[in-house]
């Protein structure tokens, strides 16, 4: 099973300072009084309603009186005053897209009222909701798949990681990542060029365009760049032997992949699904595993939380 964190620092130091105090003071006892600080996985802001912290346990709302309900309209103007360093405006596009990326590699998710645009654009307009989620990276999460994925030549075979949501698929990719970029003698892998398509800022989760995951030293991140272009780019430009990309999810992310993988690099790809079958069983990745794209996959779980492993091997 995949695990350890960094959730106290991350969650302490942070996330919590964001939150007004009348929040911060509950949440923190809550999760003292659990020792939960490295399973919270999220910590979930609505207006007019309690509190929610999720984690691997489950979730629990802190609905003991309004003092935990996020009510105040201040309250949403501060915590999205300090997310966005004071500057609203100038994160207009990181909105436009529904999430914001705060130092430490944690995600901010925005709901509310949204505004759509003749040209197909959309914006927040009134945000009433925030989902804040605690990154956490597993150093060595993938040192013991790497003996089942390593190729003859010193490097990593095309791989697929497929599991559920929340099972650990792209903490796995990210550590593989840093693996490639560092090499791992004792499995016989060398240390080679790593590029990584972002489209979701969660591999790499860059803050001002510096990877705030360890990544490796040897890793170039196009980040919130489009797979199909940022492929592209990698290739002509960066020269990368490996190419990494998250959530293979539509017809579009599965040309791209096929076309880096026709550049003559190894792809390391995440995609949702329970196994292989029912990977095949969808229309955009199922010509990739009958295709012969992917010489190797990974399949997690959570049975025994998550990044429980279940496979790693040739896909079959």
């Amino acid at each position: 099973m995949i695990s350890g964190a960094r959730g106290n620092r991350g969650l302490e130091q942070d996330i919590l300072p964001l939150f007004p105090l009348r929040l911060r003071r509950p949440i923190s006892s809550w999760v003292k009084a659990h020792q939960d600080y490295d399973s919270v996985e999220e910590i979930r802001l609505r207006k007019g309603l309690p509190v929610c912290i999720v984690s691997h346990r489950g979730d629990h709302l802190l609905a003991d009186g309004t003092s935990y309900l996020l009510t105040l309209q201040e309250d949403i103007d501060r915590i999205l005053s300090l997310i966005t360093d004071c500057s609203y405006h100038a994160l207009e596009s990181e909105l436009a897209n529904g999430f914001i990326t705060i130092p430490g590699g944690h995600r901010v998710g925005l709901a509310g009222q949204v505004a759509s645009f003749q040209d197909g654009s959309t914006r927040l307009r009134e945000i009433t909701g925030f989902n804040f989620r605690v990154a956490r990276q597993v150093l060595g999460a993938g040192e013991k798949v790497v003996p089942f994925l390593k190729g003859p030549s010193g490097i990593l075979h095309s791989t697929l990681i497929v599991s559920p949501p929340g099972c650990g698929k792209t903490t796995l990719l990210r550590d593989l990542c840093r693996i490639s970029g560092e090499g791992m003698t004792s499995a016989g892998l060398r240390a080679v060029q790593v590029g990584i398509v972002d489209e979701r800022s969660e591999i790499a989760a860059c803050f001002d365009g510096v990877p705030q995951h360890n990544v490796g030293p040897r890793a170039d991140v196009l980040d919130r760049c489009p797979k199909a272009k940022g492929i592209m780019m990698l290739l002509r430009a960066m020269g990368p032997q490996i190419i990494a990309t998250d959530e293979i999810g539509s017809n579009d992310d599965a040309a791209a992949v096929a076309m880096a993988l026709s550049g003559g690099v190894s792809l390391l790809a995440t995609c949702h699904g329970n196994d292989f079958d029912d990977v095949k069983r969808r229309p955009y990745s199922s010509w990739l595993i009958s295709g012969g794209y992917f010489q190797r996959g990974v399949i997690l779980s959570r049975r025994l939380g998550p990044g429980t492993l279940e496979y790693a091997g040739e896909i079959r």
